[in-house]
C-alpha cells in the first residue's frame, strides 16, 4: 500500500463513494478557512485502499503541495509503534509485564513521589510500589510531560529542559536518569496521566535487546513492513523538501478559535537529521502509505504479507481498557493536554479504545482504537466494521481543530451495507 493506489471500488466494501467525499469536503474547508496548511487522509476496509484525499499544501511559505510521498512528523503516533517493540519482546519472554523496570533501568529505584510544596521545593514520598512495565504502556507510571503547565512537577521537567524536546546531546539512557531523578505526579498505578512513559518503554527495548531503538525498528519492524519512508528524523539522502513544513496555530481571543498559523521553523527543524535522543514517545517520521502498513498490521492482529509480528491475542490485549473498573479517562485521568478525548474512553498497553460510544458523543464503535500525534495527526482502527482511518497534516497543538471526532463521525456515515 506504499504507494496508495486505490484498486477497490468503495462500494464493493460497503462504501458509498459520494458520501465519503463530505469528508474531503469538511477536511478542505478547515484549509480553504486558513486553518489547515494541508492534509493527506486514507480510508480502507476489510484491507482494501477505497480512499485517498489530498489539499492544501505541505509547505506554504514555497507552495509545495501534499503529496502522497510528504513526510509527516508523526509525533506520539510513535508511541504505538514502541508499544508494539516492547511487546515483541514481550512475547520472546524478555520481561512479565509486571516486572519493575528498576530491573533493568536502576535509576528509577529510588523514584519519590509529589505530594506537596512547590517545584522549587517539593515535598516528596517514598514509592509505595515500583514502576512497573505496564504502568509505562498505559500511562499509570506517574511521570509527565513539561509542557502540561497543570502540575508542580511539569514545571521541574521544563526546569530540567524537558518541554517540547530534551537537554541538547543527551541520549536516551541519560533522559531517564533525568526524568528519574524528579519526582512522580502520583504513586505508579493510581492515576492516568499522559507524560514520557514510551520513551522510558523505548529505552527499556534498548536495554533489553541491546540495540539503539532506531535500528531494533528498522531491523524488526520496518524492514519486514516494507516501511521504507520511517525514521527518527530525516536520513542522509533524504530529500527535506518531502518533510512537510510544521505550523503553529495562531490564537484567537480567550475562549475564540485560532484565527489561523504560522510557521514554527526552528522547532520543525529538529527533524531535519537524526536526534541524539531516539524518543520512543514522539520522534518519528513517517508518509501516509508507510504508516498505513502499520496500522494494517494492527488491524489484521499482528500479521502482514509476509510473516508475523505480533501474534494477534497480544494485539488483542493491547487494545483492551486496562484502567481499573473499566474507568474511562475522563474519571481515572487528569484533565490535562492529552491527544484524545477523555469522556467514554480508555486506555490499554499503548492505545486509546472507546469503552462507551453513547459517552463519548461521537458515531463510533465499541473497541474502536487509536492514537494521534501533537501536530494534529491520527489513525483509528475500527474491528467491528473492519475499517482503519489515518490522516496527516502539521499543526500544533492537535486540540486546535476538532479533527478527530470529524473523522469517525463522517467516514461512519459512508459506511452503508
Amino acid at each position: 500500500m506504499s504507494d496508495l493506489t486505490i484498486s477497490t471500488d468503495p462500494a464493493e466494501v460497503g462504501l458509498d463513494a459520494a458520501r465519503l467525499q463530505r469528508l474531503d469536503r469538511r477536511l478542505a474547508r478547515w484549509v480553504d478557512d486558513g486553518q489547515l496548511p494541508g492534509f493527506l487522509v486514507t480510508v480502507a476496509r476489510h484491507g482494501q485502499l477505497v480512499h485517498v484525499g489530498r489539499h492544501g499544501l505541505r509547505d506554504v511559505e514555497n507552495g509545495l503541495p501534499v503529496e502522497d510521498g510528504t513526510r509527516w512528523r508523526i509525533f506520539s503516533m510513535t508511541k504505538p509503534v514502541t508499544s508494539v517493540a516492547a511487546m515483541m519482546l514481550y512475547e520472546e519472554g524478555a520481561f512479565e509485564l509486571s516486572d519493575p523496570i528498576a530491573k533493568w533501568l536502576p535509576e528509577f529505584a529510588e523514584t519519590r513521589v509529589y505530594v506537596a510544596g512547590s517545584a522549587l521545593k517539593p515535598v516528596t514520598a517514598p514509592l509505595m510500589e515500583p514502576v512497573r512495565v505496564w504502568h509505562l504502556l498505559s500511562h499509570t507510571s506517574g511521570l509527565t510531560y513539561g509542557f502540561h503547565h497543570a502540575h508542580p512537577v511539569d514545571a521541574m521537567y521544563r526546569a530540567a529542559g524537558h518541554e517540547w524536546g530534551t537537554p541538547p546531546g543527551a541520549d536516551s539512557a541519560e533522559v531517564c536518569r533525568q526524568w528519574a531523578s524528579m519526582p512522580l505526579v502520583f504513586q505508579p498505578g493510581s492515576e492516568w496521566n499522559y507524560g514520557v512513559s514510551t520513551d522510558v518503554l523505548g529505552r527499556l527495548v534498548e536495554v533489553l535487546s541491546g540495540q539503539p531503538l532506531d535500528e531494533f525498528f528498522a531491523e524488526r519492524i520496518f524492514a519486514p513492513l516494507g516501511m521504507t519512508d520511517t525514521s527518527f528524523g530525516l536520513r542522509d539522502g533524504d530529500d527535506p523538501e518531502s518533510l512537510a513544513r510544521l505550523y503553529g496555530a495562531v490564537p484567537g481571543p480567550p475562549g475564540g478559535p485560532a484565527t489561523g498559523y504560522a510557521l514554527l521553523e526552528a522547532f520543525g527543524a529538529a527533524a531535519h537529521s537524526k536526534p541524539a535522543f531516539l524518543s520512543g514517545g514522539g520522534g518519528l517520521v513517517s508518509t501516509a502509505g508507510d504508516y498505513l502498513r502499520f496500522v494494517e498490521l494492527l488491524r489484521r492482529g499482528g500479521s502482514y504479507d509476509g510473516g508475523r509480528l505480533l501474534g494477534p491475542r497480544t494485539i488483542a490485549h493491547m487494545v483492551r481498557n486496562h484502567l481499573p473498573g473499566n474507568s474511562d479517562l475522563e474519571t481515572f485521568g487528569r484533565p490535562l493536554f492529552a491527544e484524545t478525548p477523555l469522556r467514554g474512553v480508555g486506555f490499554g498497553l499503548g492505545f486509546s479504545m472507546v469503552i462507551d460510544p453513547a459517552r463519548y458523543g461521537v458515531v463510533a464503535s465499541l473497541g474502536d482504537y487509536s492514537w494521534g500525534g501533537a501536530a494534529s495527526t491520527a489513525f483509528y482502527v475500527d474491528p467491528v466494521e473492519d475499517t482503519t482511518v489515518t490522516f496527516y497534516t502539521q499543526l500544533l497543538p492537535s486540540s486546535t481543530l476538532p479533527i478527530r471526532n470529524h473523522l469517525r463521525q463522517l467516514v461512519n456515515q459512508a459506511l452503508v451495507d
